[in-house]
């Protein structure tokens, strides 16, 4: 066992090397870890411990808010070192419509952590159900809690439910009864893992009842971006996470509560781009004519499948899940089942205005229509 242990460390060290040729640069990756097929495998056990820790509940400086997307502004590899809590927060999903969410990071979805094919992340969460977190202050621990202060949408506000918790990455390859265990509230997990994929993932706590969980607001998007770079330049580049709520009667204290019956049954009450029936119908994202956008779509669920669409738009190129094997052209829609991912790219053909939707409308109906693209004639 001990050779073996010595033999895959060298070549963990070996792969340090060759992960970082391309262009000088490498990290160090944990001892005992090994290499398969250019990928990195074997990470440390999780450890799991109490803290005395009070600070910003979000910390990374590739961590934003949706539809923003982070910059890579380094070369080759690195080690990011991420936290993200979970706790309470009362937000709003709808005008006149607020429940108690269940987060990470305090808004619905989570933040969108960006990092490149081969970065190592070192993931910290704490479960601070117990305790109420106030995210609306300004922060400079990540992007992320700056764009909160300036975001009206969710309006969130600090409120208490002790809860289990766990966190799931769907862009680690890790021992998931090790890594995605489920702590009680105070309580703080750490553990690593390597982006061995490119892609665009989910994030989602995985305790049971997941269906309950993940509807109550628990997930976000993990971008991992190829280690090459997709092949075009491009102008404007936007994260967008569908997800579906399920709310029930409105209580004496005005918050809609959570159905779960309904949920059970695939009978959502709101179906939202970025957490928001209205955000991007009111506060629509912008490009110029001519431009080529690029967006990361995830479909959160935790249910319905996606047919997402652009109106007035061909998706030039597609990459199912991201990755840049699996290129796809001149496509009209892409389907996205129920924790699935793509990175799509269009130009704008002239001024106007052009809708993404969720072309099973049904959806649209409950809410997916919400984006447009407002576009202004380009500059001679």
């Amino acid at each position: 066992m001990r050779k073996a242990r010595e033999s895959k460390g060298v070549l963990a060290v070996l792969a340090v090397f060759a992960l970082g040729a391309c262009d000088g640069a490498g990290i160090e990756y944990p001892e005992d870890s090994w290499e398969r097929d250019g990928m990195i495998f074997g990470m440390p056990e999780a450890r799991v411990f109490t803290e005395d820790y009070t600070g910003p509940p979000v910390v990374g400086e590739y961590l934003t808010m949706p539809p923003s997307v982070a910059t890579l502004d380094y070369d080759g590899n690195r080690i990011h070192e991420i936290r993200l809590d979970t706790f309470v927060q009362e937000v709003e999903v709808e005008r006149g419509n607020r429940f108690q969410a269940w987060t990470f990071g305090g808004t619905v979805p989570g933040p969108v952590l960006t990092v490149r094919q081969g970065d190592l992340v070192r993931f910290t969460m704490a479960n601070r159900t117990n305790e109420e977190v106030v995210i609306t202050e300004p922060g400079t621990a990540s992007p992320f809690l700056e764009q909160v202060v300036d975001n009206p949408w969710m309006a969130p506000e600090a409120a208490i439910f002790p809860m289990a918790h766990s966190m799931d990455f769907h862009s680690g390859t890790v021992a998931a009864d090790d890594k995605w265990r489920t702590i009680p509230p105070g309580q703080t997990i750490e553990f690593e893992w390597v982006a061995n994929y490119p892609g665009v993932f989910m994030y989602h706590c995985g305790t049971p009842s997941v269906l309950m969980h993940t509807a109550m607001g628990q997930y976000g998007a993990v971008i991992v971006l190829p280690r090459e770079g997709y092949p075009d330049e491009v102008d404007h580049e936007f994260a967008l996470v569908q997800s579906e709520f399920y709310l029930g009667p409105r209580g004496e204290d005005g918050l809609r509560s959570y159905d779960h019956q309904a949920a059970v049954d695939r009978e959502p009450t709101i179906v939202a781009f970025n957490g928001h029936r209205s955000r991007h119908v009111v506060e629509p994202l912008e490009a110029t004519e001519g431009d080529r956008v690029r967006m990361y779509v995830l479909n959160a669920g935790p249910n319905e499948i996606s047919s997402f669409h652009v109106i007035g738009a061909v998706f030039d190129k597609v990459y199912p899940e991201g990755n840049l094997e699996n290129v796809q052209h001149g496509m009209q829609t892409i389907t996205l089942g129920a924790s699935q991912g793509s990175v799509v790219e269009f130009i704008i053909p002239e001024a106007g205005e052009y809708k993404f939707v969720d072309h099973t409308f049904a959806h649209p109906e409950r809410g997916a229509a919400g984006g447009v693209i407002v576009v202004a004639p380009r500059l001679e």
